[in-house]
């Protein structure tokens, strides 16, 4: 399975230049990441106790590790940050079905295929009917953005192909009847189609999909080479066999692959639980109890999400600030850098910026940690805005203020430091205000940088249980409570600095 993005990300890579240290890894542990936010059967958060990963790959890796005698760390990140990170050298491997393509493997090093599938079409039962891609001609069919899947139907020019980012998006569609079928890997229709009472599977198996590790471009060739003699061990003594069964996913094209026609008495256990979690998750008493069980996990988001905001506010008051006098007071050369600097950063988007930091700069070698580039990517980037704000307010102060203080033999910095920079931020706090509510927004896209805050929370919760609603309200209502005590500060700090300009009764 791969989500989209995966190319794009790719050649940012590329044109970054990025590479992985030539250090080697430390012997104990060995580093592996994957998106366990919402990638059921893949590697996931355990329904009946989120604090738990499971999952086939996630047994895959454990396994994996006792063949090859090492332990093993999981490094969760967002799935378009997973390459990046890769090349940058912040894990070793990565495993989240990557689909083995000429395309992917133009930007990535492969291991031997851990998992072969097919395509399959999901359709609402009650709905029309397909079993060929032939039948989906003319009509409506969705899949997920960059898969092979996508590049099947871009062969049938009669098909209206919509493309997601999210597996539950695909099958929320069809549910709705936004689309009227879904082309996509067999793992993801077994665990999203066949466990949903209003779609079902239908036709035989389309083409064929290889899963394979994936490795930084060039490095790591000892490590790829013990990952596939692991693998090979794996197959030959009936290991990975015996998770695929519990997970019901030995598939005939596995079985083709592995050439392991057997048929061992191991009962789906892991997929009979799923499916049970999933059953028991739709009264309102359960749902209640599960919203309960939710409310650790958005505070750890909340707390997150409020010291990147805080830090990152702190930074872009002091340099938006700097800059604004910069352009207002400074020498020309001056003036002219942080005007170019407000230019360069307003004309760019943050999430590229937020990109750049973590997975571009350490090709300079700055290398940054999670927290740290999400604090100086959204600071550096509002303080360009702020500078405006600041440079309007500063304007708006009377010229004949700065005239009075240097006529009562105050410096210029005086001057500015005790009469107009004052006036200055009176005038600019309710702009301020709204700067930091949409700052703590914002936040949201520092998950791209392997940091779960509330939103990236929101994406874990919604997509595994299928609640968009009721996970959405809290979240909803954690970024309000998070907001409101700013603002009502903020309104008292401006009743207290207007205090001498209001006329007393």
């Amino acid at each position: 399975m791969v989500r989209s993005g995966l190319l794009a990300v790719l050649a940012l890579v590329a044109a970054f230049g990025l590479s992985a240290p030539k250090a080697g890894f430390a012997a104990e542990p060995l580093r592996w990441a994957a998106d366990a936010s919402a990638d059921v059967p893949y590697t996931f958060h355990d329904l009946k106790d989120q604090s738990r990963l499971t999952g086939y790959e996630y047994e895959l890796m454990q396994e994996l590790g006792r063949h090859m005698g090492r332990d093993l760390a999981f490094v969760q990140n967002d799935w378009d940050g997973l390459i990046p990170g890769l090349q940058r050298g912040l894990y070793a491997m990565v495993i989240c079905g990557i689909e083995i393509t000429p395309e992917h493997a133009e930007g990535i090093d492969f291991s031997t295929p851990y998992y072969v599938t097919s395509e399959r079409i999901v359709v609402r039962r009650n709905g029309p009917q397909f079993s060929r891609l032939e039948d989906l001609d003319g009509h409506v069919v969705g899949t997920i953005k960059a898969t092979q899947a996508e590049r099947i139907l871009a062969g049938h020019p009669k098909v209206q192909v919509r493309t997601y980012d999210e597996e539950t998006n695909v099958f929320m569609d069809l549910v709705n009847g936004r689309t009227e079928a879904i082309l996509i890997d067999g793992p993801i229709a077994q665990y999203y189609g066949a466990t949903n009472p209003a779609l079902q599977i239908t036709g035989e198996p389309i083409g064929r999909v290889a899963y394979g590790i994936a490795f930084a471009k060039g490095q790591n060739a000892a490590l790829r080479e013990q990952v596939n003699t692991a693998l090979a061990a794996m197959l030959k003594d009936g290991s990975l066999h015996t998770i695929l069964a519990r997970w019901n996913l030995w598939s005939p094209e596995m079985a083709q692959f592995a050439q392991d026609f057997s048929t061992p008495d191991i009962a789906p256990t892991e997929w009979q639980s799923y499916v049970a979690a999933q059953q028991g998750s739709a009264g309102w008493t359960e749902r209640l109890r599960r919203y309960v069980g939710f409310l650790p996990l958005l505070a750890k988001g909340a707390v997150l999400t409020l010291a990147v905001s805080l830090c990152a506010m702190v930074l872009a008051v002091a340099l938006g600030l700097s800059l604004a006098l910069l352009r207002l007071y400074g020498a020309p050369w001056m003036a002219s850098l942080a005007g170019l600097y407000v230019e360069i950063v307003r004309g760019t988007p943050l999430l590229i910026q937020i990109l750049f930091i973590f997975y571009g700069l350490p090709q300079f070698g700055i290398n940054l940690g999670p927290f740290l580039a999400g604090v100086m990517g959204l600071g550096l980037n509002y303080a360009a805005y702020e500078a405006e704000n600041y440079r309007a307010g500063l304007q708006s102060v009377a010229r004949g203020q700065m005239e009075a203080a240097l006529a009562l033999n105050m410096t210029h910095i005086q001057a500015l430091r005790f009469v107009v920079v004052p006036q200055a931020f009176r005038l600019v706090m309710p702009v301020m205000t709204n700067d930091f509510i949409s700052l703590l927004k914002d936040s949201s896209l520092v998950s791209v940088i392997t940091l779960t805050e509330l939103t990236q929370t929101y994406i874990r919760l919604s997509s595994t249980y299928f609640d968009y609603f009721g996970t959405g309200l809290m979240v909803g209502g954690a970024y309000l409570l998070l907001g409101l005590p700013f603002v009502r500060l903020a309104r008292m700090a401006e009743k207290k600095l207007a205090q001498p300009h209001t006329r007393r009764r």
